[in-house]
This record gives C-alpha cells, structure tokens and sequence, in this order.
C-alpha cells in the first residue's frame, strides 16, 4: 500500500481541512424567495399540501420582507393571481393596475427601495378562467396574441416599479415582444429572467394549488417542454439571448441538473434555476416523519444545483436559511 502516494481522504480528515478545500459554495445574496400573495391585504392564508408556505396579504408580506432584510434576504419573486369571480377567458385581471401584484411591488418599493430585489411573475394562468399561460382560441393555446396580454402584464409591472419580469408562460418570442415593448415605454433598465427551459412537469402540484392555475382541458403540453429532451433546451436558449433575456431559467432543478450544466456551458447571461414546489414539499414531508434531517437534506439539494451551475436558485427554503442561520 505505501507505493500508492494519492489518499484522496487525506483532505477529508476533517471539517477544517474539508472546508478548505470544498468546491461549491452558496450564499443568500444567490437564493431568491417567492411569495405568493393574497387578496387581503392583512392575509396570512395556509396553503393546502405546502407545509409552511402561505398567500400573504400586502400589509404582513411587508412585515415578512423587513424581516428577510435584516436576516440578509434580499431577492423576492411574487406571485399574483386573481379572485375566481374576476377570471375570464382573456385574463384581463393580469394587467389591471389595481391588481394585487402590481400593489405589492408599488407597496413594497416605497417601503425598501433599492433595498430589496423585486421579481414579478408573468404569466396569464392566475388570472384565466381555464388556467392556462396563453389565450385559448378552442382547443388550442394561442401564441401570438397571448403576447400583447403578456406585454401588457409586464408593463404594468414596470410601471409600478419592478426590478425584474420573470415570463413563465412559454410562449414563442415573447422575450423579444415584452424586451421591444419595455424599451418603447422608456423602461429600459427592467430586466428579464426568463423561464426558458420549463418543462411539462408533475413537480408543480403545491404551487398550482397555492394560486389555483390547474388547466382546463387541453394540458400545457403543447408549449412547456417535454421532460424527454435535452437538445431542444439549448434551442430555447439561444432564442432567448438573441431575443434580450437579461437571465435565463431552468424549471424543475433537480429532476434536470444537466439542463442545467449544459445552460452554464453554453450561457452568455447568469443562469437561474427553480426548486419547485415538489422538491421543497418532499423534504419537508421526510422531514415531518424523522426521515431525514431537513437541513442537511435541504443544504444538499441546493448546493447540487449550484455545483451543476446555477448562479441564481429560487428556493422555497430561502426564508428558513435566512432565519435559521443554516449557512453559517
């Protein structure tokens, strides 16, 4: 044995020398927090099948960010939807001013400014009475003129004052539709992270409970992405740079980390990832029954989707890293 001179566990022996010279780190100032919001404003609503996760009211939600702050939270994504009695088939509630989403980024931003990071969904599925992302002309979900309501949404958001828009929808060229629109209404400094690899997933079933955006009829096959491919991913990718995304996004993370290594490899923009709702919920469910320590379970999830590349994750666990200190 002594002619043998590598012994890799040399540099395992241990937890000073292994955090060394460990390879991937993580950082609050990479996780993004959403929130979903209620239509209440002092609404702190549980959401069935999603432990620990509520719709917030805009007067606690603001309380909850002041809070994110001085834990050293800073990033937010919001989710908006509307009330059943004000959904249509046009999904005119998504660009209402008064809606609930653009009243929490106005709300927000008056409060912390530059202090926080706001992101914005934008997406038609809330806000239709059939739930899907796009106008449905039948049986078919429409592309081209579900971008002018998609457009429209985004605008509202820029005027009240959001960092970012974040379109979920996956519609085709609606990057480049929302990028011309912004920049025509002088909203040029508003970012785009788009979700440009989001697969038709059965890992989104607490998130469609928490904003009620099941699809009616035909299911979203026909514009998210089949979990089978690989190559079309890089496809979407290259669409969306040359359309203006200022970030690109893979949605689920961990059933797709090579979608993930492959975007990092490939990407001209910082490349996000979304640990949906299943990832989150099924570690929460092991943890509940003593199966697993949900720290360590959680920490190491993460850390997967970053050591695969990601720069930005979008994580349901942000807000309990950022009480519970679980970084340091």
């Amino acid at each position: 044995m002594s002619d043998y001179r590598h012994r890799p566990r040399r540099l395992r022996k241990n937890q000073i020398i292994r955090d060394l010279v460990h390879e991937t780190d993580l950082h609050l100032s990479q996780l993004v927090q959403p929130y979903f919001l209620a239509n209440e404003k002092d609404a702190k609503e549980p959401i069935t099948g999603f432990s620990d996760v509520y719709r917030w009211g805009i007067d606690l939600l603001s309380k909850k960010v002041e809070t994110d702050l001085k834990q050293g939270l800073k990033n937010i994504l919001l989710f908006g939807s509307a009330p059943n009695v004000q959904k249509n088939e046009k999904g005119t509630a998504a660009y209402e001013e008064k809606g609930s989403l653009p009243n929490a980024i106005r709300t927000l931003k008056e409060r912390f400014s530059d202090s926080v990071v706001l992101i914005s969904d934008v997406c038609l599925c809330p806000y239709t009475s059939h739930g899907h992302c796009g106008l449905v002309d039948g049986s078919e979900v429409e592309n081209d003129s579900s971008l002018v309501a998609l457009g429209e949404m985004a605008l509202v958001h820029a005027r009240s004052g959001v960092d970012i828009v974040a379109p979920s929808d996956m519609m085709d060229f609606r990057v480049g539709y929302i990028r011309n629109l912004l920049d025509e209404a002088g909203y040029d400094q508003t970012s785009i992270m788009s979700y440009t690899a989001k697969y038709a997933s059965s890992y989104y079933g607490p998130f469609r409970e928490a904003l009620g955006s099941a699809p009616k009829g035909t299911d979203r096959a026909t514009y998210q992405m089949d979990f089978r491919n690989r190559t079309e991913a890089l496809k979407e990718l290259e669409l969306d740079i040359a359309e203006g995304a200022d970030m690109v996004m893979v949605k689920p993370a961990l059933a797709y980390l090579d979608i993930i290594k492959d975007f990092k490899e490939r990407s001209s923009v910082p490349v996000a990832a979304y640990s949906v709702s299943a990832e989150y919920q099924m570690v929460k469910l092991m943890a509940q029954q003593g199966l697993v320590d949900e720290r360590k379970m959680a920490l190491e999830n993460l850390l997967a989707i970053r050591r695969a590349g990601a720069n930005i994750i979008i994580t349901y666990f942000a807000e309990f890293l950022a009480a519970g200190g679980w970084l340091k």
